[in-house]
């Protein structure tokens, strides 16, 4: 099999998938962007959570363990604000399933505005807290864009020097010379193991988030590029295929026409050959005819009902009358049957694999169907040489063969992605007992009639 990862290129029609509607790629770009705004602000309201739960432990502490006058209810006033507007912003985020980059700005800025009211009413740029400003920067840096960051900047800059003009400084004794001994150094070195530790947790969380999201964009962008090799070979391949119904029907008609002819039709071994050159002129012109479904240009034709065991059975039926297979192992163990979509993607796709297994081993090819919780699984083995180690590693990217022909390796790639396309995948490995198995897998909810499906499960 791993040998002829390069049979004949056959579309991956989107039939079946356009009536199911895949999301395009630069919809799915967007999905990643909102779903990592979504978390980072997850990440803003467990970081508000702690600030609350902080700020009532530092005012108390203070307050009530070292007998420095607070304005203690005004103080709470204001963290029953923070605390309502928290809830607010986690009761939102229930509803509402896109985050953007405003939202998290302003959440920003309220907790700015926050902070600002809690130091002014607990002295003002004299308490030791005020560098709390800079986790509110950070943040900024990491979470916005480049003109809001610069915002904060300036918002937290003049919120410290409006502080230094009108706060009212805390009535502590000035023994900074005390050391750690002093309140005001105790209080800085709690502020800086606070920022600290926060930055630590919560800007390692947003960044894996991060990183998370430039993956997954990474991964749409390949995707999309392989998406639109494969309509260029759609493309291709339609064309070709209008190109090359005329000669075969010339072909079909003049070996029809031998066949009547005395010198052949008296002839077993002449009339043997014709016949097996009407099968092969027949397949292709069933090639053919597939490539224009895929495209969406046989007229017509359209997706069929039919069952999994009905649609498997006649795969298995076509494929054996046209190839010349030694041995064919065929193994349906799906249980009950359940109704489906004839699509002729699926069928290139299963036909296309079994073809690889045929070349690399002519004596014996297997297949086996069976159904794992919501997912038909199709297996494809052989004994052939096996896969070579970079191939299973480069499993459906294009051009990946071992045969060294130019433009090979086609096959396997988009059987690829004719799966994911359906929301499937693709496996393959090598057999311990020698051979190669090429195992897919595709969702039934892709591919099954839902009303009927329901009834059958019922």
């Amino acid at each position: 099999m791993p040998l002829s990862t390069d049979s004949p290129p056959k579309p991956a029609g989107a039939a079946l998938s356009a009536a199911k509607g895949a999301p395009a790629p630069e919809r799915r770009g967007e999905r990643a962007l909102d779903a990592t705004a979504r978390k980072n602000m997850e990440q803003l309201i467990e970081l508000r959570w702690i600030a609350v739960l902080g700020q009532v432990a530092t005012i108390s502490v203070v307050h009530f363990g070292l007998d420095v006058p607070l304005p203690v209810n005004q103080m709470l006033a204001v963290l029953l604000g923070l605390i309502a507007f928290n809830a607010l912003s986690l009761l939102r985020l229930r509803f509402v399933a896109e985050v953007s980059q405003t939202q998290l700005f302003v959440s920003l800025l309220v907790d700015i505005g926050m902070l600002t009211a809690l130091l002014y009413l607990s002295g003002g740029a004299s308490n030791p807290f005020v560098f709390l400003y800079l986790l509110q920067v950070i943040l900024g840096a990491v979470l916005l864009q480049a003109w809001s960051i610069w915002v904060i900047v300036v918002v937290t800059a003049s919120c410290f020097a409006g502080l230094a003009l009108v706060g009212k400084p805390l009535a502590l004794p000035p023994d900074h010379e005390q050391g750690l001994a002093s309140l005001y150094i105790q209080g800085m070195l709690i502020c800086f193991v606070l920022n600290a530790a926060l930055l630590v947790v919560f800007i390692t969380r947003i960044m894996r988030n991060l990183r998370a999201r430039d993956e997954h964009l990474a991964d749409l962008r390949q995707r999309a590029a392989e998406e639109e090799h494969i309509v260029r070979m759609g493309l291709l391949a339609s064309g070709a295929a209008h190109e090359l119904g005329t000669p075969l029907a010339t072909l079909a008609v003049i070996l029809s026409d031998w066949r009547r002819m005395e010198p052949f039709s008296k002839d077993p071994e002449l009339l043997q050959e014709l016949g097996e050159m009407q099968t092969q002129v027949q397949r292709c012109k069933s090639i053919v005819s597939g490539i224009l479904l895929s495209a969406g240009e046989a007229r017509g034709e359209a997706l069929t009902e039919t069952t999994v065991r009905r649609f498997v059975d006649d795969l298995v039926a076509e494929w054996r009358a046209t190839r010349p297979v030694g041995e064919f192992s065929y193994e349906y163990r799906f249980g009950q049957d359940l109704p489906i979509l004839s699509d002729s993607a699926i069928k290139q796709m299963v036909c296309n694999v079994l073809d690889n297994a045929l070349e690399a081993s002519p004596r014996w090819v297997g297949l086996d169907v069976r159904r794992e919780d919501d997912t038909l699984v199709l297996s494809v083995l052989d004994e052939g040489p096996g896969f070579a180690p970079q191939m299973l590693e480069r499993l459906g990217k294009p051009y990946q063969s071992s045969k060294g022909r130019p433009g090979g390796g086609l096959g396997l790639f988009l059987v690829v992605n004719v799966a994911r396309t359906l929301g499937g995948s693709v496996a393959a490995h090598n057999r311990p007992q020698g051979g190669a198995m090429v195992t897919m897998k595709l969702p039934l909810a892709a591919i099954t009639l839902e009303e009927e499906a329901e009834d059958a499960a019922q």
